[in-house]
This record gives structure tokens, C-alpha cells and sequence, in this order.
């Protein structure tokens, strides 16, 4: 049972950093597309794509998408930060919420992002490795804790 406790500490702590990260880029995504920057965002988000094949004049209507992603990233992260401090304790809604949050997000970020090849392994594919582990952990410990 200590085990299984730890499991869910650690698959907490792993949301904790995720969450922050996507706060974090959320904010930064956010305020360079709302200060014209729409190429800093994108450079930003792509980050193994040269950022001078980038620069651009983008329609405004590609600073409201690049604007958009950026708020969901935040919400995303707050939402997986919150679900943490419920994981730690093996609540079972904070683990579905922040697996079916997080992970979908990264789910669609490896198979857009990762395999398109615009991104550089750390920080992005690191944090989908992050999520993938926190909900294994989790969801681990959460199914063998039901059946004790």
C-alpha cells in the first residue's frame, strides 16, 4: 500500500512540473501574440524549425489561433496543476481529469508536433514523456489499489 501512495505522490509531482511548464508557455504564447508577435509565437512553439524561416507578416486571423492555443495551454496547465494536489492523495477524478487534459493534449502535440518535426526533443517531447508517465503511474496505482 506504501507503494502504491508513492506512486501517486510521484504521478502528482510529474503534473506539478508539467502543469507549470504549460502555464508557463501558455503565458509567454499569449503575450507575444497579443503584442503583435505572432513570429516569436511560433518560433516559440516550433522550436526546431529555424526561426528566421518564420519571420513573417501573419493575418491577424493566425495571431488569434497562435492566441487561442496559448490560452489553452494555460487552462490545460492550471487544470493539471489543480488535479496534483488531488492525485497526491489518490483522488480518483483528479486522475482521470488530469489524464484526460494533459494527456490528450500531448497526444495531439506527438503525433503534430513531435512527428511532424518542428520540435527539439527538450522541452516538448520531454514533457509528453512527463504526462505519459504521471498517467501510467497513476492509473497503475489507482486500478491495483481498487482491488485491494
Amino acid at each position: 500500500m506504501k507503494a502504491l501512495k508513492l506512486l501517486f505522490k510521484i504521478s502528482a509531482v510529474l503534473w506539478i512540473v508539467w502543469g507549470l511548464v504549460h502555464i508557463l508557455a501558455g503565458v509567454l504564447t499569449m503575450n507575444f501574440t497579443l503584442s503583435g508577435d505572432i513570429s516569436s509565437s511560433i518560433a516559440g512553439i516550433a522550436d526546431a524549425i529555424s526561426p528566421e524561416t518564420l519571420q513573417m507578416d501573419y493575418p491577424e486571423a493566425a495571431g488569434a489561433l497562435i492566441g487561442q492555443h496559448g490560452f489553452n495551454l494555460f487552462w490545460v496547465g492550471i487544470v493539471t496543476l489543480i488535479s496534483a494536489f488531488f492525485i497526491w492523495k489518490g483522488n480518483k477524478n483528479a486522475i482521470f481529469l488530469a489524464a484526460i487534459t494533459g494527456g490528450l493534449v500531448d497526444l495531439g502535440y506527438f503525433l503534430f508536433m513531435d512527428l511532424g518535426g518542428y520540435v527539439n526533443f527538450v522541452p516538448g517531447t520531454v514533457m509528453t514523456i512527463v504526462s505519459g508517465l504521471a498517467i501510467v503511474l497513476s492509473f497503475y496505482a489507482h486500478f491495483k489499489s481498487n482491488k485491494k
